[in-house]
């Protein structure tokens, strides 16, 4: 058989369409700032492909850009001020800081209902128990790309590879919420092959390119490879997409599955930021 693909272009063009339409029926404007400290050229894309996000769908941006001599008390005055002002309705720490920097103390200053990351303590518990709260993008993202490709999640076996606390562990949790049966691998877990080939579903981040082979995958499986790695000027994800394809039934290629989606998520989180600090349901 030959996968369906879960093109997270085509779903990151209809929730930002949604978005847009919703926020244009706003009189006030959601207000995302971000804070990028020095001049690394990846973290310098990110903001931008950000910054371009939210003026397509009418969200204000405002960017705080940082030297990388910066100080970490100088740093921490800058996301404080932010947090108190009450025209600003999310905020966003490009990471990676300047290795001079605590980020950890950076981040947690923003309040958690203003962390359109979904990564303050505050928000990784509500996720967990079960509350509402702004949740991580790109683990957001994934569920909404398995929905997308028609699957229903509740009483599935969903087997997470990669534990981090950016997309592994809060992938986990949302597909919990979902009522999957999940299991969470990482490096330590033995016989993983045996593990992984007993997915209904599958989600990859172990910044390992190929890693899943299609030994390790049952027939009809639904694959999710949040994996970005640059091989040879190419990027390529962390399932072999040529061999597992030819089992799954649903898979999201790379680029142009999960990858789409962190953004478009970070813009849905702005917005509900917004409505949750207005009152508005």
């Amino acid at each position: 058989m030959s996968a369906k693909l879960i093109d997270g272009k085509a779903l990151s063009a209809i929730i930002r369409a949604e978005t847009a339409k919703e926020v244009s029926t706003l009189t006030e404007k959601p207000c995302l700032a971000v804070v990028m400290a020095g001049d690394d050229p990846a973290s310098a894309i990110y903001v931008r492909n950000k910054e371009k996000a939210a003026a397509e769908i009418g969200i204000l941006t405002v960017s705080e850009y940082l030297p990388g001599s910066v100080t970490q008390s100088e740093t921490e005055n800058v996301v404080k001020e932010l947090a108190a002002n009450r025209g600003v309705h999310g905020i966003l720490v490009q990471l990676p800081l300047p290795a001079h920097l605590d980020a950890e103390k950076v981040m947690s200053l923003i309040p958690a209902e203003k962390d359109v990351d979904g990564f303050t303590a505050q928000n990784a518990g509500n996720m967990f128990l079960g509350k509402e709260g702004l949740f991580a993008c790109t683990p957001s993202g994934v569920v909404e790309l398995i929905k997308f490709a028609g699957v229903e999640i509740a009483g599935k076996h969903a087997v997470v590879v990669g534990r981090s606390n950016i997309v592994g562990k809060p992938a986990a949790a949302l597909l919990l919420k979902e009522n999957a049966t999940v299991t969470l691998c990482h490096s330590k877990t033995r016989n993983l092959a045996e593990i992984t080939r007993q997915a209904d579903i599958l989600v990859v981040a172990t910044g390992k390119p190929g890693f899943i082979t299609a030994d390790m995958v049952k027939d009809g499986v639904t694959v999710i490879d949040v994996g970005i790695n640059r091989i040879d000027g190419k990027v390529v994800g962390d399932v072999d997409f040529a061999s597992v394809s030819e089992k799954a039934y649903a898979i999201t290629p790379v680029p142009g599955g999960v990858g789409p989606m962190t953004i478009t998520m970070l813009m849905k989180n702005t917005l509900k930021a917004y409505k949750m600090q207005n009152g508005i349901k």
